[in-house]
Parts: structure tokens; C-alpha cells; sequence
């Protein structure tokens, strides 16, 4: 165990190191005369709401899952903010936003912004003209921190800790970063090809859905499926927190205080509104009671439907896109109980579906689309199939990769006793208020992996 652990702290310290001889620039107080400060306050208040986004998340899949596994889930997504963080100053904001490496527009150069070299007070006229890149790099952070957590809904309650921290990091990297460079950096391919994703339709849902039904397959079903949610309040906060966050998620995408942050903003208060009803009345429909759950659920799907086009549909597409994908999703749901995959809090079927048809969607509703019924809107909709294909199959093919090789280094799926027992007990000597479990259970069972 402790093996594993001296290993991390090692890359920290040589982290630390290493930044003690790096320069940061020009970094200071004075204002580049291109900035907008009114854009600066804007983005600034939409980095703290994306940011809170994580918390809420964990908040969310914390409450859904069993009570011995509340405390190890919601770490899961918390852990995410020290994480990627670290790895977003050190390459992962080169990697997604440096100079094309080799004109290809699949990956920046990781020696552009190595360790948030000239990362400072400038403006980058290609990549944010307003602000200083330093706001935006850390504005990307945020949806770089919170697309690993979202994967953590499908395999929890029997991944081991240190595994999918070392997972997380390779996933950032080898996954995350190529495809944001493809999306949205001015001379990545998806971008080159007209292909629109307005605040991460294909980045983050789309390759967190995909990755997340990955990780259900490779690591297998858990002993007990069918675990009463612990704690519904706070499916319920989680998901108060996530829709407040989407403001700053999609409002901020449009990096200025403008009406096109203003527009994104009613499309994603629309959109999350007629999702959760969508979701009740559906589930009424099937013979079901409407519950805090459903609501819930139906309002985040909701928020990851309008996030591809959030910036570009009227309020009444934002209304008929909720609608159309809270259906198939709820759908999906309701299907998957029904195979031995165990995706356990349903990543795949509202993250993954709602990214996927969104992005779909887009390609039909966005002005240059295939609404305009030209040759030119024909080919921009067919780019956007063929920019998801790739996505789903490259996101599905290296993360299974990348499951593999990270089990290989450090088994990703905990023992059957420690599974039995709750990983909060088992990875954290932790416990969330199982007052029935006695002091002699825990020191008979507890593993100290």
C-alpha cells in the first residue's frame, strides 16, 4: 500500500521543484489595454459558479449511493479540484490550448504553457480577446476538473481510491486535453471543420458518458445492485448547486458579459425547467409516483441537453431540445436496468445520451446548420456526426486502455469484503452515520489497503 502512495508524492515533490524555476511572465497588476473589465467581473463570477459545480456534484452522486459508500463517492469528485488542478498548470492547459502540435489540430504543444509559463495578465486574441488568458485558463480548469468526476457515478461503490486517482490523471491528459485542442482551440480539427460545441456537449459529456460505460464494463457488477439511495436531500442540494453552477458553465462560455451570455443563460434556466417536468410527467406516465429523485435527475439532464447550443438555439428550440433528449434519456435509463452493465448511477444514460443527441441537435438547430437547408448546413451536420463518432470511439477505446493499464499498476476494483463492508470504511476509515456498525465489526473488517 504504501508503495503506491510514496510514488504520487514523489511526482508532487518533483512538481514542486520544478516550478521553483519557472518563470511566470509578466504577471502583475497592470491591465493589458485590450482587457474588458466588465468581461473580467463576468468571467471571474462564472469560474467560481463552474468551480461550485464539483462540490455539487458530489453532493449529488454522494446522496444516491448506499450509506456505507457516501463519504468515498463524494470524495471522488472533491479529490478532482486538487487533482486537476495541478495537472492543468503543469501541461494540461498546453496540451488543450498551446500552440498545434504538428498542424494536425489534434494536441497542443505541451511546452507552450508548460507550468503556466506566460500564462500571466496578457490578452490571447485568438483564444479569449478580452480577458487576460490567465482568467481563461483558469476558466477552463473548472470543466476540466469536473469531466473526471462525472465519470465516478458509474463505477462507485467498488473502485478503489488510488486507482482512480492515477485513472484520473491519465484520463485528463490522454483524453481530455486532445479533445478540448479539437473543439475548441482555433486550429483544432473538430473546429476546423465547423463542428459546434458551446460549453461541452462532445468535451465533457460525450467523453465522460463514454468513458464512464467503459469503466461499468471493465469493472464489472457490483455484489448488491438495487442499495436505497442514503440520503435524497442531498441528491436534491447536488443538484440545486449544479444547476446554479450551469449558469457560469454555459452564461460564461460566451467569454464576455454580452447578450450572448445573456441568451445561453435563459436557454439553460428554460432548458433545466422543462426537463424536470419532462422527467416527472414521463415517469407519471409509466405508472410511476413523481419523486424528488426523478425531479432531480430531470433537471441536470436538462442542463447537459441545451449545453452544446446553449449560446445559439431561441429559448423555444432550447424548450423542444429538453424535452426531445430528457425522453430518450429517461428511456436509456429505464433500458439499462435491463442489461449486465452496471453503470451504477446511470452516467451513460443522461450524461453520455444527453451530450451525444445535444450535439446531434446542434448540428440541426445552430444557424449554419442543417436548418438553413443549404448545401454548406448539410455538410456542417454531417461534421458533426462524424466528430462524434470519433469521439465515441476514441474516448471508449483508450479509456478501456487506460482501465487496463492503471489495473495493471494498482488493482482498480476493491476487494469483495472491502466492498462489502463500504469503501467509506474500507478506503478512508471513515463512516457516515452508520450508527449500527460496531466498533469491533470496523476492526475486524476494515482493510488498511
Amino acid at each position: 500500500m504504501q508503495k503506491r502512495w510514496i510514488v504520487l508524492m514523489s511526482i508532487m515533490a518533483v512538481i514542486a521543484v520544478v516550478g521553483l524555476f519557472v518563470d511566470e511572465g509578466s504577471f502583475g497588476f497592470q491591465m493589458d489595454p485590450l482587457v474588458s473589465t466588465a468581461d473580467v467581473a463576468w468571467m471571474i463570477t462564472a469560474t467560481i459558479f463552474v468551480l461550485m459545480m464539483t462540490p455539487g456534484l458530489s453532493f449529488f452522486y454522494g446522496g444516491m449511493v448506499g450509506a456505507k459508500n457516501v463519504i468515498s463517492t463524494m470524495l471522488q469528485s472533491f479529490i478532482a479540484m486538487g487533482v486537476i488542478s495541478v495537472i492543468w498548470v503543469v501541461v494540461g492547459f498546453s496540451l488543450s490550448f498551446g500552440d498545434d502540435l504538428g498542424g494536425l489540430g489534434i494536441l497542443g504543444s505541451p511546452s507552450t504553457f508548460f507550468m503556466f509559463k506566460d500564462v500571466d495578465g496578457h490578452v490571447d486574441v485568438n483564444l479569449a480577446p478580452t480577458i487576460p488568458l490567465a482568467l481563461y485558463a483558469l476558466f477552463q480548469m473548472k470543466f476540466a476538473i469536473i469531466t473526471p468526476s462525472l465519470i465516478t457515478g458509474s463505477f462507485a461503490e467498488r473502485v478503489r481510491f488510488s486507482a482512480y486517482m492515477v485513472f484520473m490523471m491519465l484520463f485528463c491528459i490522454l483524453i481530455y486535453c486532445p479533445l478540448a485542442h479539437m473543439t475548441w482551440h482555433p486550429d483544432g480539427l473538430f473546429r476546423q471543420w465547423g463542428v459546434v460545441d458551446f460549453a461541452g456537449g462532445i468535451v465533457v459529456h460525450a467523453s465522460s458518458g463514454v468513458a464512464a460505460l467503459a469503466g461499468a464494463i471493465f469493472l464489472g457488477r457490483r455484489q448488491k445492485k438495487d442499495v436505497k439511495p442514503a440520503n435524497v436531500p442531498f441528491v436534491l442540494l447536488g443538484a440545486a448547486l449544479l444547476w446554479l453552477g450551469w449558469f457560469g458553465f454555459n452564461g460564461g462560455s460566451s467569454l464576455h458579459a454580452d447578450a450572448q451570455a445573456v441568451k445561453a443563460f435563459l436557454n439553460t434556466n428554460t432548458a433545466s425547467a422543462t426537463a424536470m417536468m419532462t422527467w416527472i410527467f414521463f415517469d407519471c406516465l409509466r405508472g410511476h409516483k413523481p419523486s424528488a429523485m426523478g425531479a432531480a435527475v430531470g433537471c441536470v439532464v436538462g442542463l447537459v441537453a441545451i449545453t452544446p447550443s446553449a449560446g445559439y438555439v431561441t429559448v423555444g428550440q432550447s424548450i423542444f431540445i429538453s424535452m426531445v433528449i430528457t425522453i430518450i434519456c429517461n428511456v436509456c435509463v429505464h433500458w439499462s436496468n435491463r442489461f449486465r452493465v452496471d453503470d451504477a448511477l446511470d452516467v451513460f444514460p443522461t450524461h453520455g445520451m444527453g451530450g451525444i443527441v445535444g450535439t446531434v441537435l446542434t448540428g440541426i438547430f445552430i444557424q449554419e446548420g442543417l436548418i438553413a437547408c443549404t448545401h454548406e448546413g448539410v455538410v456542417i451536420f454531417l461534421n458533426h456526426l462524424l466528430a462524434l463518432v470519433i469521439v465515441i470511439g476514441y474516448t471508449f477505446v483508450v479509456s478501456y486502455g487506460l482501465y487496463w493499464l492503471t489495473n495493471k499498476m494498482i488493482p482498480m476494483r476493491v476487494s469483495l469484503q472491502s466492498e462489502k463492508i463500504g469503501l467509506d470504511l474500507s478506503q478512508h476509515d471513515e463512516h457516515y452515520g452508520l450508527a449500527d456498525v460496531a466498533e469491533r465489526e470496523i476492526a475486524e473488517y476494515a482493510e488498511k489497503e
